[in-house]
């Protein structure tokens, strides 16, 4: 969703996005509108594909994988 962040939110609200494409920029550069701002439905994701620019922008891919698991970072 290119341009609008009310509308992806409210696409969110109601169950209507099958895909996420996110690409991630690797620098810093102050505030912004948030995405998943507050109030968002917390939902699981599914990585389907992901790929690494030259420049170091992670362009990732995720499918609406259901309801929440919760995991660990433990080593095992």
């Amino acid at each position: 969703m290119h341009g609008s962040g009310n509308l992806i939110q409210t696409l969110l609200r109601h169950g209507l996005v099958d895909l996420y494409r996110l690409w991630v920029f690797p620098l810093v550069i102050g505030s912004g509108k948030r995405l998943f701002a507050d109030g968002a439905v917390p939902a699981g994701l599914r990585l389907v594909d992901s790929k690494v620019s030259s420049t170091g922008v992670v362009m990732a891919t995720y499918e609406p994988a259901g309801e929440i698991v919760t995991g660990s970072f433990a080593l095992e």
